[in-house]
């Protein structure tokens, strides 16, 4: 057997190896990868680092704070930095490095520095606004020109969150009872996953882009770790480049998140934007009303220039009107003299040109009649003429027609030496028509022989 050890041997030597080599507290940077504190009150921790470059993790150990020093780090901690000590913070932590035989490796965090995480945390967030404005989009959603009344809107909101609730009070019972319309489409506000849901929820308002006239992207407010997705980069590139307005009522009172820079419009609480559409569609309700007392004014205005003009006008007609009707009235008289005279004048003329009529007339009619008798005259001739001819050709055709007929007659034909045979009464034109065993008649000028056939010669 080769020389060896126990595992107990080779631990308790790790442990050895371990205090020789750190005796005092470490600094040390990582990310919180997991959380969570028992009944007891420790806090149970895994740390992680991640490749900058690839986002793999590199490395990665078990932690604990002891209850005694959660119960003074926490607090501390997050009045500092304004969040709660969660999971995908960076954090310097000092930490005594631990090796139990039975447990294995671990950290024992002493103390956290929040001046690092605040610092990693802004460091982060100007990453993300660098970046987006390299890529010129940070206005991009601010030059998409918003309804003047945005009356159809696209929520993304978790249903339960008290901000949506106070959106949609604000906008229902708005106090000039406007009607808008407005859909949820529901994401998840805070997390590891509020990014991704929000984006799916801007995914799914795509395919309605025609529809809506904006898009509200609310919730209620909380502590910064759970706004921390709203500087997320992919959050805000979404945001920057949709086709929509983005309004935001996100509900904090520190510094924007990227998510408003890029947003169309940000307004500090779900109240705040309600309001903000609610006052949008009031402003141009009152641009409406100005625009109607305006329109009300100039059409008055242009109803009192009118009928001064009309007064005007009558006081200047009334004198050329009296004139007129005082030449119309004679006028009649004068009229009636001419239809007189132009009357007696027509019906003079009208008495002529009958004589003229009637006399012409009646040397036309004796003429036409005296033609008609002499054309009667002439067809009554050429018609008898053309009848005798017709009986003289038609009784010559009778006749050659009864010579032809008597030629043709069976009689004749046979009385010149010729026979007709029979089969059945049908005279025979071939050969084809018969066969061997018939009977047949064949008749003469003079009598019938009956013969059978006993051969047909073709």
């Amino acid at each position: 057997m080769p020389e060896h050890i126990s595992l107990s041997q080779l631990n308790s030597q790790i442990k050895e190896a371990i205090e020789v080599s750190f005796p005092d507290t470490v600094w040390v940077i990582a990310e919180i990868s997991e959380i969570r504190t028992v009944r007891s009150g420790h806090c149970y921790l895994e740390l992680i680092e991640k490749d900058e470059t690839t986002d793999t993790v590199k490395a990665k150990a078990r932690a604990t704070i002891w209850a005694f020093t959660y119960r003074m780090l926490k607090p501390y901690f997050e009045t500092t930095t304004k969040q709660e000590l969660t999971s995908g913070l960076k954090v310097l932590i000092r930490a005594s490095v631990e090796f139990q035989e039975v447990y294995g490796f671990s950290l024992n965090i002493k103390d956290i520095d929040p001046s690092y995480t605040l610092g990693d945390i802004a460091r982060k967030r100007l990453e993300v606004i660098r970046k987006l404005e390299e890529e010129g989009v940070m206005d991009m959603n601010k030059e998409v020109e918003l309804a003047t009344v945005p009356q159809k809107l696209a929520v993304i909101s978790s249903p339960t969150a008290a901000g949506y609730e106070d959106f949609i009070n604000q906008l229902e019972n708005n106090p000039y009872a406007f009607k808008i319309y407005h859909k949820l489409f529901k994401a998840t506000m805070q997390g590891n996953e509020a990014e991704q849901s929000i984006i799916s929820a801007l995914e799914r308002i795509y395919a309605y882009e025609d529809f809506f006239d904006a898009v509200i992207i609310i919730r209620g407010g909380g502590s910064t770790a759970d706004l921390m997705c709203f500087d997320g980069y992919w959050l805000a590139l979404n945001i920057a480049q949709f086709p929509l307005p983005v309004l935001t009522g996100i509900g904090h009172e520190r510094d924007e998140s990227v998510a408003d820079m890029v947003a169309h419009t940000r307004l500090k609480t779900p109240t705040a934007v309600a309001e903000f559409i609610v006052d949008r569609i009031s402003d141009f309700n009152a641009y409406l009303d100005d625009v109607k007392e305006h329109f009300i004014d100039e059409v008055t205005d242009q109803l009192k220039n009118q009928k001064h003009r009309l007064d005007i006008a009558v006081n200047t007609l009334q004198p050329i009107v009296s004139k007129v009707i005082t030449q119309k009235r004679r006028q009649p008289l004068e009229a009636a003299q001419r239809l007189n005279f132009v009357v007696k004048s027509y019906f003079d003329n009208q008495q002529l040109y009958f004589t003229h009529v009637k006399q012409s007339l009646h040397y036309l009619v004796k003429k036409q009649v005296n033609s008609g008798l002499k054309q009667c005259q002439f067809h009554h001739t050429q018609l008898k003429i053309e009848v005798a001819a017709y009986l003289k050709n038609a009784s010559q055709k009778l006749l050659l027609a009864e010579k032809t007929t008597k030629l043709s007659d069976p009689e004749n034909v046979l009385e010149r030496g010729y026979s007709i045979t029979y089969k059945e009464q049908l005279p025979l034109k071939s050969t084809e028509q018969i066969k061997e065993g018939d009977v047949l008649h064949t008749k003469l000028q003079k009598g019938l022989i009956i013969s059978k056939v006993e051969k047909i010669i073709k």
